[in-house]
């Protein structure tokens, strides 16, 4: 059975509304081969000529959950030699002084800029959502990954972020992807350290991944998801 996560505007605007990450495959990834050189589906000197495009574990982090966008142009220009953002709309950035968080391995030395998503967010009893920066995407910004009871928590969640490059100017454009939604299902965990028989197990793995030239991994292991 499906589930459902809604996402609702709080000033009813869908202009760029969210979707599924499969929706928004990166340009990249769609125009790469999925083989290398000229001679396509075929072994060379027994190599396996197969690129990132038929890395099944690629394929399903860029289009797990769905994408949020930013909902207006915003201008990046250096002031001070600090970034400084301009947007027409929506109050669109706020900021956390860097006191919040002084010791972040992502900090610029400056305070963090902070996307105003206008999206409440809610999942089913037992969900939770982990919100993370678009994966395998290029981006001038890097917002700082959360996770939050969607489930109870049934509102706006918003993304401190850092720019890449502290001195860069120029336009984030509206409808940029913004932050990369993956609702999840909370569930308590234990770890254990392997057995010889949990090593043997990994051995019979390595052997039936040698049964097939291609996609062995695909054919026995995957399992497809779906975010509609």
């Amino acid at each position: 059975m499906s589930k459902i996560i809604t996402f609702t505007n709080e000033f009813g605007l869908d202009f760029f509304p969210p979707k599924p990450a499969a929706k928004e495959v990166p340009d990249w990834y769609k125009n790469t081969s999925g083989y290398t050189g000229s001679q396509g589906k075929k072994i060379i000197n027994g190599s396996l000529p197969q690129t990132i495009k038929k890395c099944i574990p690629v394929f399903d982090a860029i289009t797990s959950g769905y994408i949020l966008y930013t909902q207006v142009d915003v201008q990046v220009s250096q002031t001070g030699g600090f970034p400084y953002y301009q947007f027409p709309s929506q109050k669109a950035i706020s900021f956390h002084p860097i006191e919040q968080a002084p010791l972040h391995p992502a900090r610029n030395e400056t305070a963090y800029p902070k996307w105003n998503n206008p999206y409440a967010i809610a999942t089913p009893p037992g969900y939770s959502t982990l919100f993370m920066q678009p994966m395998h995407r290029e981006s001038v910004f890097t917002i700082l990954p959360g996770v939050v009871d969607t489930d109870t928590y049934k509102s706006m969640v918003n993304f401190p972020f850092t720019l890449n490059d502290p001195k860069w100017e120029g336009i984030i454009p509206a409808g940029t992807p913004m932050a990369q939604v993956i609702p999840f299902k909370r569930e308590s965990w234990k770890h254990k350290i392997g057995s010889n028989k949990d090593i043997e197990e990994r051995k019979l793995i390595d052997k039936k991944l040698t049964i097939t030239f291609f996609d062995s991994y695909k054919k026995y292991f995957w399992f497809k998801k779906e975010y509609k």
